[in-house]
């Protein structure tokens, strides 16, 4: 017997998110960016010392997979708590760069929350903005 086409498919699985390969790139890439910046900010202008690989790298790594979380559980979060995923990601990334050049602890912090507070209001525009 045939059903209407209104019935409802009671055994409908939700589809995987699958991220494409440029939009996954984006992280990796700052990633890099971020712990070869990193790395150059502690080096300033002497020798190259392993203490400096191992910052890069490790912050570098640190940046790449909180982006790449980010991105991967980003469509779950509602838009205010996704615009502050991305605001705290980018203040405290941009706060810890700039303690590493040798300022003060609270100005850093001040420093990274004052990018943070800008990176959550284009980041809640440009989600407010571009839903359904």
């Amino acid at each position: 017997m045939a059903t209407h086409a209104s019935v409802p498919v009671t055994s409908r699985r939700a589809a995987p998110h699958h991220l494409s390969r440029a939009v996954l790139a984006v992280p990796v890439v700052l990633g890099v960016v971020y712990g070869f910046y990193a790395a150059a900010i502690l080096r300033g202008g002497g020798a190259v010392t392993g203490g400096q690989i191992v910052l890069g790298v490790v912050s570098g790594v640190a940046v790449m997979v909180l982006g790449l979380c980010l991105l991967r559980f980003q469509s779950a979060l509602p838009r205010e708590l996704r615009a502050t995923a991305y605001a705290t990601l980018f203040g405290g990334g941009m706060g810890f760069l700039y303690s590493l050049a040798g300022h003060s602890v609270l100005r850093s912090s001040g420093v990274g929350a004052v990018l943070g507070a800008g990176m959550f209001l284009v980041a809640f525009y440009v989600f407010y903005t571009h839903e359904d």
